[in-house]
């Protein structure tokens, strides 16, 4: 009767995770596989030849191809940009909202909007308001600043786009600090202000150090939504990358290659590669960060 009970469980469990075992295979296992083989492989969805197999062929041609190298260049500066400005900016404000402020819920609210807002309507708003009469220019032409065509000039087109990806993304990560903040004892703050800690102590010495976890957290996703950057490069650049090619980054460039170009083998080298970086990337930051990422 117990062995009964138990498969009747065990059947039941399967059931309810048959659908997500599904969707897994179906929607990420078997394309992954399959784009593993395709790296491998010269392999064109134009034509009727069948895939051949070239070796490593495809990931030596991806590696010795400029362009991404390139992008892989401009993909990591573009990372570097925005992971710490964004952190930081989410820091600050997850702290100001966080304390006994008016309005507290209104201003969480507004900060987060941005992260809700389609990226494509941002990079369009965007587009507007760096043009070379738009709004940004009149204002640094009122303080003697010569206006810039933004997202025309090789010099200023990724430093451009990263304004553009920390004002949409900051707000996700001040919500994931709150939480963070929600979990810290009032008490060790209390104890602290008791013994003249101010402000600024305080963060240093106390919040800081109890956010770890969240800060490993948000700086890994961080990079990782940094390094698959596609859609702000692609609208503001285009599949060329913009001005020289500075606004190329690693994803666009496998879409430029397996899309524009119909080399799906060396745009799939490109994504191993790109998977390659990240992975390492990851393994880094929790090296950095330390082993124990709980408290």
């Amino acid at each position: 009767m117990r062995n009964r009970t138990k498969t009747q469980e065990y059947l039941t469990a399967f059931v309810m995770l048959l659908p997500y075992i599904l969707s897994f295979c179906v929607f990420f296992a078997y394309p992954l596989i399959k784009a593993f083989m395709i790296s491998f492989q010269n392999f064109s969805f134009l034509g009727d030849a069948p895939p051949k197999f070239v070796g490593l062929a495809n990931y030596k041609e991806a590696l010795t191809n400029k362009m991404f190298l390139d992008s892989i260049l401009n993909t990591l500066y573009y990372s570097v940009l925005v992971v710490p400005t964004q952190l930081i900016i989410a820091l600050i404000l997850a702290v100001i909202v966080n304390d006994k402020v008016k309005f507290k819920e209104f201003f969480r609210t507004t900060y987060y909007l941005p992260t809700v807002t389609s990226p494509v309507a941002v990079s369009i708003i965007f587009l507007f308001l760096y043009k070379t009469d738009g709004l940004v220019n009149q204002i640094l032409s009122h303080i003697g600043i010569t206006p810039r065509n933004w997202f025309n000039e090789p010099s200023f087109v990724m430093p451009a786009i990263v304004s553009v990806a920390v004002w949409g993304s900051v707000g996700f990560y001040m919500v994931t600090f709150l939480s963070g903040l929600s979990t810290i004892p009032d008490q060790l703050y209390e104890a602290a202000e008791v013994e003249g800690a101010g402000e600024f102590i305080k963060l240093i010495k106390i919040t800081i150090p109890l956010l770890k976890p969240m800060i490993f957290f948000n700086t890994v996703v961080s990079f990782i939504s940094t390094l698959q950057m596609f859609d702000l490069s692609y609208i503001i650049g285009g599949s060329d990358g913009g001005p020289m090619g500075k606004a190329m980054t690693m994803v666009v460039m496998i879409y430029r290659t397996a899309f524009k170009e119909f080399n799906m083998g060396v745009a799939s080298a490109m994504a191993f590669v790109v998977f390659g970086i990240i992975f390492v990337l990851t393994l880094i930051q929790r090296k950095f960060f330390g082993e124990e990422m709980s408290y």
